[in-house]
């Protein structure tokens, strides 16, 4: 079976084809199979679904965008860890992929490349190779082509768009802390362009030119426009439960076809909601 479905599914490879096997993505004769060396007979009809089946475990607060042999994409909900700390022990984006992973191959793993506040919806990856994952990370800047987040911030932004620029550093009290001169913290740039306001809200696109911890949430404080709901970091207003958040967009070139990806959400309804018709 393996051998008959990498021929006629290349370039997916075997952890790929393995992975729809376990998700119920391969029929024969009408009948799910999910064994790799499950043999075939000449005559049979093999037939290879897009969705996957209900057998699955379900993801929470999760859905893939992507995967293959190098690397997985998804987009995480508000509310979901990205990886859970030595204090937590609850799901997580990265538990949840490890298990799906292994549906596949008990020995898999998946490994961090990078990661979204809990209170941050979005876009994000995860490698599937310890190797994979020091290639990207050791080469982020260069690998990376783009990553854009879109902001409910408080206030009118009256600058269309603009660049920050500060050097950041963690309190004791796991705050980042801002400078605008130099010192032994790390340097962090913004960019951003105003894509919708009205008088309590703006609703802000941002470039990530560095990407620090809390980089954008200490920035819209920064600038005196908080981000909606980030108490933490200066917010006075509640809109939502959530943080006014989003990673909307992801591009990188594939650590082992160097091939362009470029990954695009929809912004949450909410941000929107806040906007009357009248908003420029």
């Amino acid at each position: 079976m393996l051998e008959f479905l990498l021929a006629k599914l290349a370039p997916q490879g075997r952890n790929s084809i393995k992975s729809m096997l376990a998700h119920g993505q391969i029929a024969v004769d009408d009948r799910i199979e999910k064994q790799y060396n499950h043999p075939l007979r000449p005559g049979q009809t093999v037939t290879v679904s897009k969705t996957r089946s209900s057998a699955s475990a379900p993801l929470v607060g999760l859905r893939i965008l992507h995967e293959d042999d190098a690397v997985i994409v998804v987009h995480k909900d508000a509310g979901l860890l990205s990886i859970a700390t030595a204090q937590e022990t609850e799901l997580t984006a990265y538990r949840q992929l490890t298990a799906h992973v292994r549906q596949a191959d008990p020995k898999a793993r998946i490994f961090v490349l990078h990661r979204l506040d809990r209170e941050t919806s979005g876009v994000m990856m995860f490698a599937k190779s310890e190797q994979i994952q020091k290639k990207m990370q050791d080469n982020w800047k260069d690998v990376v082509t783009e990553r854009k987040y879109v902001a409910l911030v408080e206030g009118l932004v009256k600058k269309a768009s603009g660049t920050i620029s500060s050097w950041l550093k963690e309190t004791s009290t796991l705050k980042m802390y801002s400078s605008p001169v130099a010192n032994d913290g790390q340097h962090a740039i913004t960019h951003y362009k105003v894509l919708r306001a009205s008088r309590n809200y703006s609703l802000v696109e941002l470039e990530l030119e560095t990407g620090r911890k809390n980089q954008i949430r200490v920035h819209m404080q920064d600038i005196g426009h908080p981000i909606a709901s980030d108490k933490k970091y200066g917010a006075k207003t509640k809109p939502f439960s959530r943080l006014g958040l989003h990673a909307r967009v992801l591009a990188f070139e594939h650590p082992t076809t160097g091939k362009p990806m470029r990954f695009e959400t929809d912004i949450p309804k909410p941000f929107l909601s806040q906007f009357k018709e009248e908003a420029r």
